[in-house]
């Protein structure tokens, strides 16, 4: 019984593709990007939908056309993006963006839970983890 409506289940509903995934926005982003991708998206639906070759063919075609024109598009738009971003950054109210951008991008690398060197009392450079971990121990007991 639990096979037979299992198989009914796969006729009429399909099988699912998994996670969607995580969907990102970037600052250059516009409606227009995300109408373009959305018909792409459609499209690859379709070709995952259809059941004849022809029509899965067909599908494709149309996928391929799409995938293009939002892959041009993306692109047009993000080079405007980044025109405009390097014009601002040439004034002087720009200026003060490249050193906010230089902050943020230190304090995204810093991972203070994996350290890999240190410089010691003697001004040697340490590397391995257990000398590390001692180094930090005598820093932090006195």
């Amino acid at each position: 019984m639990a096979q037979c409506i299992r198989r009914l289940a796969k006729e009429f509903l399909g099988i699912p593709r998994g996670g969607g995934g995580r969907k990102s926005e970037a600052w250059w982003w516009n409606e227009e990007e995300r109408d373009r991708i959305e018909e792409k998206q459609n499209a690859y639906v379709a070709i995952s939908n259809s059941t004849l070759e022809e029509e899965k063919d067909v599908r494709e075609a149309t996928y391929k056309a799409a995938n293009k024109l939002a892959k041009k598009a993306v692109t047009i738009v993000k080079n405007n993006a980044y025109e405009r971003l390097y014009r601002k950054l040439g004034t002087r109210e720009g200026e003060k963006d490249v050193f906010k951008l230089a902050r943020l991008k230190e304090k995204k690398t810093r991972n203070l839970r994996n350290i890999r060197c240190i410089i010691d009392e003697d001004g040697k450079l340490l590397v391995e983890k257990a000398k590390i971990q001692q180094r930090w121990r005598s820093y932090l007991s006195t």
